[in-house]
């Protein structure tokens, strides 16, 4: 069962002098679910979650959580649980007493302190480390114990504000999926925020692309890579080929030889305009027909190959194969291009 809490911002615009780090943000996250802000550096994530926080004031707009306007409310009586990038654990501390300070704060007995650290340890898998300091672990374990201490209060709200930045990939994709497993386990209403696309597609029940301030859409992880509602969120999230292509009729545009359908969110072109097509490089296929266009190079990434075409427009093509058919074709080689899109974004040249 879900003990998660809804949160709502509604048109918050929060400035920096001249500079607007959020402008009419609005954003409502269900109970019990992880939204991740995924964004270019400087973008408004992490001020998302400060406003929520009651670190920064908000300009305008409101943020609330179960329909209890926040704007009044402290920082400190918000409940809030939060990790950030840098874990800033009690070094003077255990890793037990770290977990419990929050429960400290406010006035639970040594008992019932010691058992939720002990409840908590168990979740996060470090019993057998309670009594270690800070300086005796290592950074994903220290990640660990900063996730445990957030959540050991019961928060309404977890906010996540970059908190793998800092450990090396391996390690990252073991608390990332840590992360995923606690949140689900306990059915904490979550908002990581993030710069990493993999981590943000993998642990996501939706994703905010932010640009400036301003969400371009938020959506399941699917949804975003499949159907952008914007150029931005088209070009910023996986991989984009750039291909020039011509407006041949209404919605239809012609692009390495074929005729195909435009993206309802792509903006509105005349027949005869020459504008750009983005394609995915999972959706150009190899041929062994008409065979235009030369390998340029070929990566092999374990389940998929990745080739460099030289499509004839002053750019390498990204085209992407399941690494079992990419047996058959080599650098050096000339091939074909099929794209198997049913229809594409459009961007004006």
């Amino acid at each position: 069962m879900t003990r998660g809490s809804a949160v709502k911002f509604s048109e918050v615009t929060r400035k920096f002098g001249k500079v607007v780090a959020l402008e009419n943000f609005s954003l409502e996250v269900e109970p019990g679910e992880l939204v991740t802000l995924l964004g270019p550096s400087g973008c408004g994530k992490t001020t998302a979650l400060r406003v929520l926080a009651g670190i920064d004031e908000l300009h305008t707009g409101t943020v609330s959580i179960n329909g209890e306007a926040l704007t009044s409310v402290p920082a400190h009586r918000r409940n809030i649980g939060m990790v950030f990038q840098a874990y800033s654990l009690f070094p003077n501390m255990s890793v037990s007493e770290n977990i419990s300070y929050g429960l400290r704060m406010r006035g639970f007995n040594g008992r019932k302190r010691r058992e939720k650290a002990g409840e908590m340890l168990e979740l996060v898998q470090m019993s057998a480390l309670a009594d270690r300091m800070p300086a005796q672990l290592s950074g994903g374990q220290q990640q660990r114990v900063a996730l445990a201490r957030a959540i050991a209060i019961e928060p309404r709200v977890l906010l996540l504000d970059e908190p793998l930045s800092a450990l090396d990939a391996q390690i990252r994709v073991q608390i990332r999926d840590e992360i995923r497993r606690i949140q689900k386990t306990l059915g904490i209403t979550t908002i990581f925020v993030s710069h990493d696309q993999e981590e943000a597609m993998s642990i996501s029940d939706r994703i905010g692309i932010l640009n400036h301030g301003v969400l371009e859409q938020i959506d399941t992880p699917m949804s975003l890579y499949k159907n952008p509602k914007s150029n931005f969120v088209a070009e910023f999230v996986g991989l984009s080929n750039r291909v020039p292509g011509l407006i041949v009729a209404n919605r239809t545009v012609k692009v390495l030889g074929q005729n195909l359908k435009v993206s309802t969110y792509s903006p509105r072109c005349s027949e005869g305009e020459e504008v750009y097509v983005l394609l995915r490089p999972e959706s150009i296929v190899l041929s062994q027909e008409n065979e235009y266009f030369r390998i340029i190079s070929k990566s092999f990434l374990g389940s998929v190959t990745r080739f460099e075409i030289d499509g004839g427009i002053d750019q390498l093509l990204s085209v992407e194969l399941g690494s079992d058919l990419a047996k058959d074709f080599n650098p050096g080689e000339f091939v074909g291009l099929f794209i198997r899109s049913n229809e594409v974004m459009v961007i004006k040249s």
